[in-house]
């Protein structure tokens, strides 16, 4: 079933998400942020360094191999690089390093906490280790990490994949999924860890500041059943309209609050390059809708979307799958997706990626 979804997926080349099949050109310019990515770099460096050659030679990728887009939230798709699993200490350390450097403290909490639930369902499910584990993330590397050459990193595993493009200055992280089945640990080696517990709450919030009128356009359907989300894996090139409310016909303290929702999931990168995002994702504010599915009361399960030239969000509840006794088929709180990603043809840096080889032609790329 992956390797099908894989070859469909890859079949095309990337164009990129749009809302009508065309890309809306000259969004993403090479440019200085003035936040610095050493960091990062010294990170990566130090990662690589601590692999063996074996190891070394299975993650290291090409910048512009499509390895970047073998991505997939099942816990059965077959990865490639060095899981955290078949790491020494010593390398999970840097491999943490890296993903500390690369994300703001939300961020890295809430990554690890998802790797941590991932353990937590293969206790619910028998202790299933050989299935799921806080160890089964594998990374990657595309490109050497540089100062001015493009390159990246992916963390690929379930319910958590992180995509890292940096050129100079410049990061794009996505696109990035997180998610959990379940949500909260209510017992076992991490009881009390919950995720996605801002981003939940926040989007409810926003719905139930609309008034009647303002919700008559944000919602596009009242009753939720099953998946909604649209942006997941191997789905690098849908085209997607714009739905339900647009920012235009908010209030201005619910124009904050959409910036609000919006910061929340922008702001697992780091702090820096986070605000360089949500610069961004300010100039196109007006351009920007959201979207809902499902009903508004405390409790309710439900589907929402940020979607603008520049950003896409999605959080979805969704039906249970890996634990076991769930009720089948209805959307549940313990078990939510959710994707953030470039359109217009700037995920996984591919635009800027695209611009820098025009600028500096590589005459023996392949």
């Amino acid at each position: 079933m992956s390797q099908e979804a894989e070859a469909q997926g890859l079949a095309e080349p990337f164009k990129g998400i749009t809302t009508n099949g065309q890309i809306i050109p000259g969004l993403f310019a090479i440019r200085s942020t003035g936040v610095s990515t050493e960091p990062v770099r010294q990170a990566a460096g130090a990662f690589l360094a601590s692999l063996s050659s074996d190891q070394r030679a299975k993650t290291l990728f090409s910048v512009a191999d499509n390895e970047w887009r073998k991505w997939m939230n099942q816990h059965f798709y077959i990865r490639q690089g060095v899981s955290l699993a078949e790491m020494s200490e010593s390398q999970r350390g840097a491999a943490i390093d890296l993903l500390r450097t690369s994300l703001s403290a939300k961020g890295l909490q809430q990554t690890q906490d998802i790797m941590r639930l991932n353990h937590t369902l293969g206790e619910l499910n028998g202790n299933d280790f050989d299935e799921y584990g806080e160890g089964k993330y594998w990374i990657t590397m595309m490109g050497e990490p540089h100062p001015s050459e493009p390159w990246g990193w992916q963390l690929d595993g379930h319910h958590l994949i992180i995509n890292y493009f940096v050129l100079g200055d410049q990061v794009v992280m996505t696109p990035t999924f997180m998610g959990s089945e379940p949500v909260t640990a209510t017992a076992g080696k991490y009881k009390g860890t919950a995720v996605l517990q801002r981003e939940q709450s926040k989007g409810l919030a926003l719905i139930n500041a609309l008034d009647k009128a303002q919700r008559e356009k944000a919602i596009i359907r009242s009753s939720k059943q099953g998946s909604n989300n649209i942006a997941e894996a191997f789905k690098d090139n849908i085209v997607l309209d714009y739905a339900g409310i647009r920012a235009t016909d908010l209030s201005p303290s619910q124009r904050d609050s959409l910036l609000d929702l919006i910061q929340e999931h922008v702001g697992n990168l780091r702090d820096g390059h986070a605000r360089v995002k949500m610069d961004e994702v300010r100039q196109h504010l007006d351009k920007t809708h959201f979207a809902w599915i499902g009903e508004t009361k405390p409790d309710s399960v439900f589907y929402y979307r940020v979607h603008s030239p520049v950003v896409l969000v999605e959080f979805d509840h969704q039906p249970p799958v890996n634990v076991p006794r769930a009720q089948r088929g209805k959307p549940t709180r313990e078990h939510i997706h959710s994707v953030v990603r470039t359109p217009n043809g700037n995920d996984y840096g591919k635009d800027l990626l695209r611009q820098h080889y025009q600028q500096h032609p590589q005459p023996h790329r392949h």
